[in-house]
Formats: C-alpha cells, sequence, structure tokens
C-alpha cells in the first residue's frame, strides 16, 4: 500500500480508504494508493507554508540548484527502477518509460542551472529615480499532473516551480502515482527540506478539488483535459489564483507534394501512436495535398500494419491504453466512423500474448474523414490517424485552424517561403516544420492557444510563469 507523502514522511490519508492501482496489461489489481480528502491536502499545504517560510526562502539560488542536481542524480541512478515502475503503472512499452525516467532527470538538470540566473533589470526612468525589477516566487505552487507522462509533466512542471523559489504541493492522477511518490523520496534522500516538495494522492473531484480552492495554494498548474481545465481555472478565479493550463489538442500533420515522405511517414507513425495515442500533441489529422493522397496512404497503410501491440513488458510499438474508459472512449469514436462509413486504411496488430483482460486497442488510419465529423475536431486520445485531402495552401490552412484546439503542428515541405507562411498562418502553440518531436526538448517553451491552454512550460518561460514581476521605484535625494 502506497501513502502520501507529506513533509518527507509517509503518511496514511485521514479517510482511511484507498485506491486500487491496476496494472493495464492485464487488468489486475497489484496495488493501493490513499483516497485523500481535503483534510489531507491542507495537512500539505501547511507542510508547504511552513517549509517556505522557515527553510525554503531562505536558500539562494545556487543552493536550490544544488538540491536539484543531486536529485537529477538520484533519478539518473535509480531511472530502470522508476521505468519499471511506469511501465506497470502506466502501460508504457519499456524504451517509452526509460526515455521518461531520463527526460525527467535532465528536466532536474536543466532547471538545476537555472535557479541563480533568474534575473530582474533596471528601467530608465526620471531624473532622481532609480526603478528595477524583481522576480518573486507565488510561494506555494499546486501541480495537477496527468497520467499519460506523469513523469515528465512532473518534472517540467514542479522542477521549474522549486527553480524559481516556490514549495510544491502535487496531486497526481489516480491512474499514476507510484513513480511519483518515489521520486519524493528520491528527494528527500537528496536532502530537499520536509515540505518542500508534497504528494497527495486521491481523486480529481474529491482531492484535486481541494487543491483548487485551498486557500494556501498560490499558483495552479494544470495539465489535463479542456473540461477539468475549466472547472479549475473557474475555481481558482473565485479568490484569484493565477492558473497556467496545458489542456488538449486535436494536432494537424500538413504534408505538401515537395514533402520528404522518407522523413514524414515515421515522424508521423510516431505522432500518433507514441504511448499509445495517449498524448496531448498527438499528429491526429493528416492534412495531405491532393495529388500526394493516394500514395502517401499506400505508404503510411504498410507501416500501420507493421505495427505491434501488446504488454508493455514486450516493449513492442505500443501498450495498452491506460483504463477500461479510455478503451471504451476509443471504441465509441471507431463505432460512429463504422456508422458513417469512413474507410479504414489499415490496422496494426495486437499479439497473441495480450491478455483478453488488457486494455489494447489496435492502431488506425481512417481515410476521407470528413473535416467536421467528431473523429477530426475531438480529441480521442488513442492511436487513430484521421486523414483527408486538400487542394491547396490556403485550404489547407482553413482545416488546420477548424477545430477548439491550438496545440501543435506539423508542416512538411521543401519551399522555405511556405515553410515560413504557414508557421504564422496556422494558429498553434508550436510549429514543427519537416519534424514532429523536437518540441521534446527541455529548454523549448510548450502550450497551447484557444482551447489547448494557456501559460508555457519547459524553458525560461516556465520559471517566468512560476514568479511575479514586483517594481521597486527608488527616489534618492
Amino acid at each position: 500500500m502506497q501513502h502520501n507523502y507529506i513533509a518527507n514522511a509517509s503518511i496514511p490519508s485521514h479517510s482511511g480508504k484507498t485506491i486500487a492501482v491496476v496494472d493495464p496489461s492485464d487488468g489486475q489489481v497489484f496495488d493501493e494508493i490513499q483516497r485523500s480528502t481535503a483534510h489531507d491536502m491542507d495537512a500539505a499545504v501547511r507542510s508547504a507554508r511552513h517549509c517556505l517560510e522557515r527553510v525554503w526562502s531562505r536558500l539562494s539560488g545556487a543552493e536550490r540548484g544544488r538540491l536539484l542536481m543531486r536529485l537529477s542524480g538520484k533519478v539518473t541512478e535509480h531511472a530502470r527502477e522508476l521505468a519499471l515502475i511506469e511501465q506497470r503503472d502506466c502501460g508504457k512499452p519499456t524504451r517509452q518509460a526509460l526515455a521518461d525516467a531520463l527526460a525527467l532527470a535532465r528536466y532536474f538538470e536543466f532547471y538545476a542551472g537555472a535557479c541563480d540566473k533568474l534575473h530582474g533589470q533596471t528601467i530608465p526612468y526620471l531624473d532622481g529615480y532609480s526603478v528595477l525589477t524583481w522576480r518573486e516566487p507565488h510561494g506555494v505552487t499546486g501541480h495537477i499532473i496527468p497520467w499519460n507522462y506523469p513523469m515528465q509533466i512532473f518534472g517540467r512542471s514542479v522542477g521549474a516551480a522549486l527553480a524559481a523559489g516556490n514549495v510544491c504541493v502535487v496531486k497526481p492522477s489516480e491512474d499514476a502515482c507510484l513513480s511519483l511518490l518515489r521520486v519524493a523520496e528520491l528527494a528527500a534522500e537528496a536532502g530537499f527540506p520536509a515540505g518542500a516538495l508534497n504528494i497527495v494522492t486521491g481523486y480529481g473531484h474529491e482531492v484535486g478539488d481541494a487543491l483548487a480552492r485551498h486557500a494556501g495554494i498560490d499558483h495552479i498548474s494544470f495539465t489535463g483535459s479542456s473540461r477539468t481545465g475549466t472547472l479549475i481555472a473557474q475555481a481558482a478565479a473565485e479568490r484569484h489564483c493565477p492558473v497556467a493550463l496545458e489542456l488538449g489538442g486535436k494536432s494537424p500533420q500538413i504534408v505538401f507534394a515537395d514533402a520528404d515522405l522518407d522523413a514524414a511517414i515515421p515522424a508521423i507513425l510516431s505522432g500518433i501512436v507514441q504511448n499509445a495515442g495517449q498524448t496531448c500533441s498527438a499528429g491526429s489529422r493528416l492534412l495531405v495535398a491532393k495529388e500526394l493522397y493516394p500514395a502517401l496512404l499506400a505508404r503510411l497503410g504498410e507501416a500501420f500494419e507493421n505495427l505491434r501491440v501488446g504488454p508493455a513488458a514486450m516493449d513492442l510499438d505500443l501498450g495498452p491504453l491506460i483504463r477500461p474508459s479510455q478503451q471504451q472512449r476509443v471504441w465509441d469514436f471507431l463505432s460512429d466512423a463504422h456508422a458513417a462509413g469512413i474507410p479504414v486504411v489499415a490496422q496494426g496488430l495486437i499479439v497473441d500474448e495480450a491478455p483478453d483482460s488488457g486494455f489494447y486497442q489496435a492502431p488506425m488510419l481512417l481515410a476521407d474523414v470528413p473535416a467536421d465529423h467528431r473523429l477530426t475536431q475531438e480529441e480521442i486520445f488513442g492511436p487513430v490517424l484521421c486523414a483527408l485531402p486538400f487542394h491547396d495552401e490556403d485550404e489547407a490552412v482553413l482545416l488546420a485552424n477548424d477545430t477548439r484546439f491550438g496545440l501543435a503542428a506539423g508542416i512538411w515541405t521543401a519551399d522555405g517561403a511556405r515553410q515560413f507562411r504557414m508557421a504564422r498562418r496556422v494558429k498553434s502553440g508550436q510549429v514543427f516544420i519537416n519534424n514532429y518531436g523536437a518540441g521534446s526538448g527541455v529548454e523549448l517553451p510548450f502550450g497551447g492557444v484557444k482551447s489547448s491552454g494557456y501559460g508555457r512550460e519547459k524553458g525560461f518561460e516556465a520559471l517566468y510563469g512560476f514568479t511575479t514581476l514586483k517594481t521597486v521605484a527608488l527616489r534618492h535625494g
């Protein structure tokens, strides 16, 4: 049984209730986490506030950086352990789980080096005045972490907050808690003071809501669905608490006739099947120049048919979906596609070794999907790629922007002028030209527009978001 981690101690919830932890690869319960309440959240916030006022705020940026660097080393040392935890908890193939653990170490490494480099500025003003700005931490920051990339999103959110001088209270998804509880233990081993990092598990409508409404939380970072993001923002707005939201996506891959298909096809494939399609920036819409459309679908269909899905430990192309409700969600979309007569170009194979009790879904390539169909308008969050043709650049832009989302976009063309025109015209937080994945870099700001949220994670932009700007105007003489 896993407990909450508050003030560097393993603590059971006040309710005494637990939530079963299920392995998506076989559907079997293998552990329990705490079903926490507002009482437990209050204890975590109080612990964080005490640490902030008594210890954390007195550390220099260099001292915080050394702690984060030690934590980075601890994560690297325990990367395989963390990967195996994540593999069983979330159903990630081994390679993906290990990549996530190493990415977490890199986030802590990056922000360790940034702790003492968060500068203000001086501003020219009236004669007899000196004006300067300071960047100060919010204080106690709340972090609601989703189940699809718990380690990575923890790193880019919590790492930046700690580097900026905040202390953190984290509510992971009830479907993906185990790796983060272990990281909190590693932080204590690295020397983090009690209360700097607190983990409280439970359901979103109970303990997540308590975090969003707690008067002691000074800033909230949320990654998840647009609907839940709206609820978080509404709760925070009641007390004027700032929020950073990284929400859903319906990202287009736009392929022009002059594209390098040898480079594009593997990236398009990876962009929809990575993590079984359970990725907010998944390239789930394939927009193809009409003259290239048949040839590209034929080549991509062959690639789909070679994909294999199975238990996470087999380390195949895809593992299972996270839970039965997510599997059912994907099935509902595919049922609608069948009812609408949308053709299936190709699909991968679920291997015989995959237990019937696991939550598997074969990756599927669909063609001629209407632009207004829910398959092209709503986030499926599964390995389903929807293709449709366009006639010219203007129509490509119209189709790309014709959803409520705006998180990422891929543009494939050899025309340099078109590359920049498209990058300007597509409404998206990230635009990848002749690649799809450079945005995984720790240094590169990540976030969306429209219903994909606001605020930025990763890079120095995340640091700025975890601070407030204070202006000091000094009159001398």
